[in-house]
Parts: C-alpha cells; structure tokens; sequence
C-alpha cells in the first residue's frame, strides 16, 4: 500500500505539471549494479523477499505501460469526435504537449533507475521484458512522428493566431500566405501530409473562420440595426460574410490544384465535403439570414404606401393589416432564446421555413391587394403611379409578381392605347395645330408648344 501511495503521489505531481511521471519503485541493494531482486549487492537475501521485489517491479512496469499507452492513444480527433468545434490552434497545442510528454517519457525510460528494473526484470526472465520492449519501440516511433509534426506545425503558427484575433474585414488576405504554408508542410513533412491530418487542420480553420464570423456579426447585432433603420449595414455585413468564406474555400481549391501539380503522388484528394461540411452549414445559414433581412426592409416600406381612388382607405388598411401582420412574425424570429447566427441551434431551420411558408402567405395577400388597387385606377397614370408606391425589389418577388403579372399586361396594353391615340393626333395636325394652343404665340412656338403639350 505504501508502494502504491508513492507511485500515486508520483503520478499526480506530473499531472499538476502537465507532464508524464514514470513512478520508480524503491531499489534495493547498493550502487547502480547492485542486485535490487535480492536486495543487496552479494546476492544474499530470501526466495519469499525476491518474489516480492519481482512482483513490484513487475506493478511498476503495468503502471508504467498504462500512463505511455494513454499518452500513445491521444488522438488530436478527440474534440471533433466528441463533438466540440476547436480550431487551429488546438492543434498546434496538442502535437507540443504530445511532443513533450513522449520526449520526457524518452528521458526517463533511459534513466539509469528505469534501466535497473528493466535489467531486473529481465534477469528474472520476466513475461514483461519483451511486451514492454515493443512498447519502448512504439514511444520512439510517437516521438519522432510529434516532435517532426511540432516542428512543421510552428510555421503556421503566427498565421493561425491572426487568423483568430484579426479584424474579420481583413481575413482574406491571410487566406493565401496560410494554405501556402500548409502547402509547403505538406510537401515536407515526414508525417503531416496524410488525409487524416489535413483534414482535422482545414476543419479547424473553419472552425475559427466561423467562430469569427460569429463575433463579427449576430442574430442580436442584425435585429438591432434593423430597428435603428440601419438595416444596409446589416446586409452589407452579412454580405462581407459570405464573400470571405467563399474566398477561404476558393484560395483552398487553388492551392489544391497546386499540390496536383507539385505533388502528384499526394494530392489533396478529399471530397469536399469532409472539409467543409460545417462551413457550408454556415454559409447557407447566411443566406438565410440575408434573405430574412432583406425581405424585411422590402415589407418594411409598406409602413409609408397609402393609396388614393374610391378604395383608397379600405386598401390602404388592408396594407396595414399586412405590415403588422408580417411584424408579428418577423418579433417571433427575433424572440428566439438562441443566436440566429449559430448553427448549433438546428432548431432554427424549422423556425426559418415556418417564416417562409407565412411570407408566401402575406405575399398573396399583397398581391391580390395591389391587383384591386390597379383594377380601381382609372387612368393609366394613376396605375404608374400606384406601382411606383411600392419597392421595385417587394414587386419581383415571385408570388407578387404573378398576382400583378395579369394587371400588368393590361396596364401596358392601355399605356399602348393612349400612345397610339397620340400618334395620330400628332399626325393629324403636325402641318396645322389647332388653333387654341396658337393664341398669343408665333406659328413656331404655338407649334412647339402644342407639341410638348
């Protein structure tokens, strides 16, 4: 128990220091030749005490061999397997520690205590000898494959912290000198140029475009500026999004079709959904949240339409009625107990179509309303001007334009109609106007005037 204690102890020690800690037993006998089975140096000592100096040795080794195989099997995959998002930087952190943690476990396996069991151990033609052996063999191996990933790995390191600390606006241009670092690891490194490996590090680094995207722009932020009537920032923000996410997968597929040419026995063969898979949750995310913010600063404007005729004031509050309509709606998205912006929350996908499948509701609604206002028009100017009321971008929507589609035809049909009616009055009295418009004006100006009339 007292053994146990200590190797315990030993063990915690190297964990309140982030390392591994090969506990040593107590060796017995003295010097370094000294016999530690026997307990003293001439060989002298009982059957019972040997066998329990073996027996603790060999717990020794079993200690030893769990704390380098849990140091062995640490995946850099963990997170992403667990379902976590880390980003580049995370891995970095991992090859360093991995790195140290096998050179410490290297060092201490060559120290001059650990070669004393190992040498007692196999004297006693111990079972462990050889199992323990491979195992030595396995750390040499981890141990060049971490520290050659290390050492590749800190050259990307600068471009990874900007890539998570800059100014959104300016990511773009780290895009190029990032991928073609990781161009050159790929080429160069020893054991960084697998599948495996190149696709956890492009997916951290959406990981970190997203989580910048996040910072730069939310549901809460977009709400705001749509109430303070700043909603063109919103889309123009929304926007930049979109263009610099596209430009990280655009700058990867040209870097791609580099390593074809340079590399043709490694290429970046990978579909590309194993990469971007997230990255393109989030973009579409972004759609989404442009068209939500677009469609309201269209249905926004109906806040100001009033139309005129002898069902002005009915169709008029009809609008209205709408506006606030699409309001409630609009309130029910923006009530939601969770970031819009954060494709974590999957729930945000059936709220989004619920939102859409009412817009195309409130969207026939308008239309049929504009279709009445255009019928209770009597002139054709009137109905140019009721069609000027509205926002250009609110009548090319799709539902409304095929409601005002039919009107529409009538409207130029009749605009067709006056034009052709003075046509032929033009022809008509071009050679000779009518008198009245040639009152107190010479023949040309009488002309001219009659003309622009």
């Amino acid at each position: 128990c007292f053994h146990s204690f200590l190797s315990s102890s030993a063990i915690l020690c190297g964990q309140v220091k982030a390392e591994t800690r090969l506990p040593t037993p107590p060796l017995y006998g003295g010097g370094e030749n000294g016999n530690i089975i026997s307990g003293n140096g001439n060989g002298n000592g009982s059957v019972s005490e040997s066998t329990n100096r073996i027996s603790l040795l060999e717990s020794t080794i079993i200690t030893w061999t769990k704390q380098i195989k849990n140091v062995l099997k640490q995946d850099p995959e963990t997170q992403l397997k667990l379902g976590f998002h880390p980003t580049p930087d995370v891995e970095i952190s991992f090859w360093k520690n991995k790195a140290n943690n096998l050179n410490s476990i290297f060092e201490q396996l060559q120290s001059p205590s650990t070669r004393r069991v190992l040498k007692a151990l196999d004297q006693a033609k111990s079972t462990y000898c050889t199992t323990f052996a491979r195992l030595c063999k396995e750390v040499f191996a981890a141990r060049l494959e971490a520290n050659d990933n290390m050492k590749n790995l800190k050259t990307l390191e600068k471009w990874v912290n900007k890539l998570n600390e800059e100014d959104f606006g300016n990511l773009s241009v780290m895009f190029k000198p990032m991928l073609h670092t990781l161009m050159l690891i790929w080429k160069h490194s020893t054991y960084y140029n697998t599948p495996s490996r190149l696709v956890i590090l492009v997916r951290e680094m959406c990981n970190s475009l997203i989580d910048q995207a996040c910072r730069f722009i939310s549901g809460e932020q977009i709400f705001s500026l749509i109430e303070n009537e700043e909603a063109g920032v919103a889309v123009d923000q929304l926007l930049m999004v979109l263009k610099v996410c596209g430009n990280f997968k655009s700058t990867y597929f040209d870097y791609k079709t580099k390593v074809a040419s340079e590399c043709p026995q490694n290429q970046w063969s990978i579909q590309n959904g194993a990469l971007f898979a997230r990255l393109d949750c989030f973009i579409e995310r972004s759609h989404d949240i442009l068209d939500l913010t677009k469609t309201i600063i269209q249905f926004s404007k109906l806040a100001k339409v009033e139309i005129g005729g002898t069902k002005g004031n009915t169709l008029t509050s009809t609008i209205q009625q709408i506006k606030d309509d699409f309001q409630r709606s609009v309130d029910a998205v923006k009530n939601l107990e969770y970031d819009i912006m954060d494709i974590n929350a999957v729930q945000f996908d059936n709220e989004y179509s619920q939102f859409r499948k009412f817009v195309k509701e409130i969207e026939r609604r308008l239309g049929a309303v504009i279709g009445l206002a255009l019928d209770d028009c009597e002139t054709v100017y009137g109905r140019f001007q009721l069609v000027d009321t509205f926002d250009k971008q609110l009548l090319d929507r799709p539902i409304i334009q095929d409601e005002v589609e039919v009107k529409q035809i009538v409207l130029i049909q009749s605009y067709g109609k006056d034009l052709k009616v003075i046509q032929e009055e033009f022809l008509q009295y071009r050679c000779s106007p009518p008198k009245e418009t040639m009152r107190n004006l010479p023949p040309i100006g009488g002309a001219l005037t009659w003309c622009r009339g």
